[in-house]
C-alpha cells in the first residue's frame, strides 16, 4: 500500500537578494557580515513574531511558511520597510534589496520540506518582482481583502515556467504600511490610531531574582495600556523579542509599526528599588514622558501594582498631548474621525462656551464619518453640558447633551473614556448621580487608570455635597495623573470637599491650583472667591469674583445652585460666601 502523502494549505513566501553575486564579488566578507546582521537584527525576529517557519535558505534567499496569509503579507511589508530604512545608512554598493513573492496554495510536506504548485507559484512571483517589491497571487489578494491597510496594484495575468495556467499577479503599494506586526489583533493604520510597544525593562540590579519582578511589571503595564480604547498596544510576545538586546527605538518603531515605545529599568539596592521609565516617539526620538520611582520592597506585589498604575496614568495624558501636537501638523483635508476628535479636545478642555463652540463642528465632522464613534459622542455631550451650564441652563442644550451622553454609553461599552464623559453629563444635566456612579464604576473596572472618571466623578460628587467622595476621587486622580490638562477638575473636587469640611485655607489652596491649571475656567475662580471670603480676605475674594464675571458675565450663584441641583449642605454656605465676595445672587 502506498504511503499517504501529507498535504496542507499554506501561505508561502519566497525571497532573494537582487544582485547578490555582484555584492559577493565586490566584498565577500563584508556582504556576508551585512546579511547576517540583517537576519539577526531584523528578519529572523520578524519571522518569529509573525509565526513563520523557515523551510530552507540559500545563500541569498529563503523560503518561509506561514499559517496565516495576513501574517505573511504583514511580515513582507514590515521587512521591506525595515530593509529600506537600514539601506539608507549604507553606501549604494552595499545595499541589499529583496524581491518577494507570496502565494496561498496547497503544498506537499516531506520531512519538513515543502513541494508542489503552491511553492512553485511563490517562486515565480518572486522572479517577476522588481527590487524592493512584493508580488502576490490572486488567492493572496482575495484573502487579504481589507484586513490590512495596504494598497494593491493589479499587474495582470502572467504565463510562467512550469505552471499550466496563467497567474493573476498583484504588487503591494510600497507607500503604505501596516500599523503593527502583532498577530491576532485588529490592525489599525499608523496614521489613524496611536500604537505603542512596551519593551522589557532592563534589570540593572545584578540580581537575577529581580528578573521576574521587572517582567511582571511590564506585563501588567501592557495589560493596563490595552484597556485604553484609542491605543493599539503590541502584545507581550512581540515586544519581548527585544529582551536582553540593546535596541534603537526608531528601529523598534519600524519593525513593530508603532509610533511610541516605552522602555525602562529596574535597580535594586538593599530593601529599596528604583524603577525608571521613559516614553519615546519612534519617529523623532523625542522623549514624551520620563519619571523615576523609588520605593521600599516591603510588599513587592503591592509595589508592582502601584508603579504599574502610576506609569499608565502618566502615559495616557502624555500620549494624548503628543497625538494632539501630531494632528496639528496634518493638513485639514486629510483629517479622519480620530484626528478631528483630537483637534476638538484642546478647545473643549477649556470647559468654557467659546471653546465648545469651536469644538462642536469638528465633532460633527467626526460623527459624519463614524456615526457610532463613542468618544466623539462623549466629547460632544460634554460640549453641550458646557453650553448648558455656562449659558444659563438652556433646555435645548441640555437635551442635546443628554442625547450624546446616552450614545456615548451605548456605543462605548469597552471605552472607559467615553463612559466617563457620558456619566459626567448625566450627573450634571439630569443630576442622576446614582446612575453616573454606576457608569464611572464600569469605566474604572474597564481601565483602573482612567483618570477622567476620577477627575469628573470627584467634581460631580462634590457638587452633590458628597465631600468624602470628592476628596477621595480628587486625590486619586492627582496621584494617577497629576499633569493632565484636566487636572483643574481634581483640584476643584478637593476645593469643594475642604470647603464643606470648613477647611477654608485648604479649600483656597486647592482652588488656586485649579486656577493655575486652567485660568480660563470661571468656576475655579468662584470656588477661590468663596474660600477667601470665608477666610475674611475680602479684597482677594473680590478680585477672584471679578474674574468670574469677566469670564462668565451671566453668572449668578443662585442660578448655578438651582441649575445643578446642589444640595443645601453645600448651596447655603456657598451662596453666602459668594455673595460676600461680591458675586450676584
Amino acid at each position: 500500500m502506498d504511503e499517504r502523502v501529507e498535504r496542507r494549505l499554506a501561505a508561502i513566501l519566497c525571497a532573494d537578494i537582487v544582485g547578490y553575486s555582484r555584492l559577493m564579488e565586490a566584498d565577500e566578507e563584508g556582504t556576508l557580515a551585512t546579511l547576517k546582521a540583517h537576519r539577526r537584527e531584523l528578519i529572523d525576529p520578524l519571522i518569529t513574531t509573525h509565526q513563520g517557519r523557515i523551510v530552507k535558505t540559500t545563500g541569498d534567499g529563503f523560503l518561509i511558511e506561514f499559517l496565516s496569509v495576513v501574517d505573511a503579507v504583514r511580515f513582507a511589508v514590515v521587512m521591506t520597510q525595515g530593509m529600506a530604512d537600514r539601506n539608507a545608512s549604507l553606501s549604494e554598493e552595499r545595499r541589499m534589496r529583496f524581491r518577494i513573492g507570496i502565494n496561498l496554495g496547497d503544498v506537499i510536506v516531506d520531512e519538513g520540506d515543502l513541494f508542489g504548485d503552491g511553492v512553485n507559484v511563490a517562486a515565480r512571483l518572486e522572479a517577476l518582482a522588481e527590487p524592493g517589491e512584493i508580488y502576490v497571487s490572486g488567492s493572496v489578494r482575495e484573502q487579504i481583502g481589507e484586513k490590512l491597510p495596504i494598497g494593491f496594484v493589479d499587474r495582470g495575468e502572467h504565463n510562467v515556467k512550469n505552471i499550466a495556467r496563467p497567474i493573476r499577479v498583484y504588487s503591494i503599494d510600497s507607500s503604505m504600511r501596516p500599523a503593527a506586526v502583532e498577530a491576532g489583533r485588529p490592525v489599525l493604520p499608523v496614521a489613524v490610531r496611536p500604537s505603542i510597544a512596551v519593551l522589557p525593562f532592563a534589570n540593572m540590579s545584578g540580581d537575577d531574582g529581580q528578573e521576574y519582578f521587572a517582567d511582571g511589571m511590564v506585563e501588567d503595564i501592557i495589560t493596563g495600556l490595552s484597556r485604553i480604547r484609542w491605543l493599539f498596544v503590541i502584545a507581550r510576545n512581540s515586544s519581548f523579542i527585544y529582551k536582553g538586546r540593546a535596541v534603537d527605538v526608531k528601529q523598534v518603531g519600524r519593525e513593530l509599526g508603532v509610533r511610541y515605545v516605552l522602555e525602562g529599568s529596574v535597580r535594586k539596592a538593599g530593601n529599596r528599588v528604583r524603577i525608571t521609565g521613559q516614553l519615546i516617539d519612534t519617529e523623532t526620538g523625542a522623549h514624551i514622558w520620563a519619571d523615576r520611582y523609588d520605593r521600599s520592597l516591603d510588599d513587592i506585589f503591592a509595589l508592582q501594582d502601584e508603579i504599574t498604575l502610576g506609569v499608565i496614568g502618566a502615559i495616557e495624558p502624555s500620549l494624548r498631548e503628543a497625538e494632539i501636537e501630531r494632528v496639528k501638523r496634518k493638513r485639514p483635508e486629510s483629517l479622519d474621525a480620530y484626528d478631528l476628535v483630537l483637534r476638538a479636545l484642546p478647545y473643549v478642555s477649556e470647559a468654557m462656551a467659546e471653546g465648545a463652540h469651536i469644538a462642536v463642528p469638528l465633532l460633527d465632522r467626526a460623527l459624519a464619518l463614524e456615526p457610532n464613534y463613542a468618544l466623539a459622542h462623549g466629547i460632544r455631550a460634554w460640549c453641550f453640558e458646557i453650553l448648558y451650564v455656562r449659558g444659563g441652563f438652556d433646555a435645548e442644550n441640555g437635551a442635546i447633551a443628554m442625547r450624546h451622553a446616552r450614545a456615548a454609553i451605548a456605543h462605548g461599552r469597552d471605552d472607559a473614556t467615553a463612559l466617563a464623559l457620558g456619566a459626567f453629563v448625566i450627573a450634571m444635566v439630569e443630576h442622576d448621580r446614582v446612575t453616573a456612579v454606576e457608569v464611572w464604576d464600569k469605566a474604572l473596572a474597564l481601565s483602573p487608570s482612567c483618570g477622567l472618571a476620577l477627575l469628573f466623578g470627584g467634581v460631580a460628587m462634590g457638587l452633590g455635597a458628597d465631600a468624602e467622595r470628592a476628596l477621595e476621587w480628587g486625590e486619586r486622580a492627582l496621584r494617577l495623573s497629576p499633569f493632565d490638562r484636566l487636572a483643574f477638575a481634581a483640584y476643584q473636587a478637593l476645593a469643594i470637599g475642604h470647603f464643606m469640611g470648613g477647611r477654608y485655607e485648604e479649600a483656597a489652596n486647592a482652588a488656586r491650583r485649579a486656577v493655575q491649571s486652567n485660568e480660563g475656567f470661571s468656576l475655579s475662580h468662584m470656588f477661590l472667591a468663596a474660600a477667601l471670603a470665608k477666610l475674611g480676605r475680602l479684597a482677594d475674594a473680590n478680585a477672584s469674583a471679578s474674574r468670574v464675571l469677566a469670564l462668565q458675565p451671566n453668572f449668578t450663584i443662585g442660578g448655578l445652585c438651582v441649575g445643578l441641583a446642589i444640595p443645601a449642605a453645600l448651596a447655603v454656605p456657598l451662596i453666602e460666601a459668594c455673595c460676600q465676595a461680591g458675586l450676584p445672587k
